[in-house]
């Protein structure tokens, strides 16, 4: 890869980035005029009530949660990746997502059990103790299979222990769902399919700085992570702390990954794609680089999903994960056939 193409790529894909972000203001299931738009904005007292409320209120909130959401996923998938040695590693597979899943079940389908409310219980502390549980959920479950990696040497052998604890966590999701109302159950189905579209402004003071600090701590991380690729006896003869090292990536994953699948739901695909997407792109293995970029790349990604699952021109829209998965399963059907390929490039200097 030349330096020239590798700066003609660091210019475009800022500029993907705002054409895509103002695109997905500008779609949407409802036709508002550029104009109306660009009134909404700037004038919002000389613009339609209706449209400038569907603008600042929906599409802007929207359009940063994807944002954050597809630099927080992708960048968790990287780390993963690196941690584990394995390039199928993501929070989706390794289970998460899962954890993370039913941490929140535990908050939705069970408060009418405890003679609770969502609604009495208030919007603020619904929240709050949804998040809480969706880390706390998504972080033992990766702790789970982190004190498995050390016993287990083959890959493909950690991701079915992955995928069997994302069974286990369904099996006991689906007897919370029984158990539970068809209110709770209504509610918990519609957060399950994944949706950029249910956070407002609130919720974005409180996604926005544990996103920033994530990926800030993610960058951080880098020169260890790029010791972590030549093999742990390596990082530790050049004065690696391993244990600090597994703690911080298994903290910054886990708030990452459970903040975003508290308020988006779990997001499939894009932590497992996108790492891959960045190192084809830019032929590169260090995480100086990577990180900033599979974030950049992560966020072009989802808003771009996110504008397709708006079905631009009808009033139907898709779930995210529908959308999420048309693109990730074929990135990883590619990995998986071309693993040779892929395990070499993922060591490459």
């Amino acid at each position: 890869m030349s330096p020239q193409r590798n700066k003609y790529l660091y210019l475009i894909l800022p500029l993907l980035l705002a054409i895509s972000f103002i695109a997905d203001i500008l779609w949407g299931s409802v036709k508002i005029p550029v104009s109306e738009i660009v009134s909404s904005l700037f004038n919002p007292a000389a613009s339609n009530h209706v449209w400038a409320t569907i603008i600042t209120e929906f599409r802007i909130p929207k359009a940063l949660t994807a944002l954050l959401a597809g630099s927080a996923l992708s960048v968790c998938g990287l780390l993963l990746q690196t941690f584990f040695r394995n390039p199928l590693a993501e929070p989706y597979i390794l289970g998460l997502s899962s954890g993370s899943s039913l941490g929140v079940a535990l908050v939705i389908l069970t408060t009418h059990k405890l003679g609770l409310s969502l609604v009495t219980m208030g919007e603020m502390y619904n929240k709050l103790g949804v998040t809480v549980a969706a880390i706390i959920g998504g972080g033992i479950t990766l702790l789970i299979v982190a004190i498995a990696s050390r016993r287990i040497s083959n890959n493909i052998t950690l991701l079915i222990l992955g995928l069997m604890l994302g069974y286990i966590i369904s099996s006991f999701e689906s007897i919370l769902k029984y158990f539970s109302t068809a209110e709770s159950l209504q509610g918990y189905v519609v957060w399950g399919m994944g949706n950029f579209g249910n956070v407002v402004w609130g919720d974005l003071w409180v996604i926005i700085p544990v996103v920033l600090a994530g990926l800030l701590t993610a960058f951080f991380l880098s020169k260890p992570l790029n010791l972590l690729l030549l093999g742990e006896s390596y990082a530790v003869s050049m004065g690696a702390n391993i244990k600090f090292i597994r703690l911080m990536i298994i903290i910054t994953t886990g708030v990452l990954g459970g903040v975003i699948t508290a308020f988006c739901g779990p997001i499939a695909f894009l932590g497992i794609a996108v790492p891959h997407i960045t190192r084809n792109l830019f032929h590169t293995a260090d995480h100086k680089m990577l990180i900033p970029l599979v974030a950049l790349c992560g966020s072009i990604l989802a808003i771009l999903c996110d504008i397709l699952s708006q079905l631009p021109g009808s009033e139907q829209t898709l779930p995210i994960n529908a959308v999420t998965s048309l693109i990730g399963a074929p990135i990883v059907i590619w990995i998986i056939i071309s693993q040779r390929k892929v395990k070499h490039s993922f060591m490459e200097e």
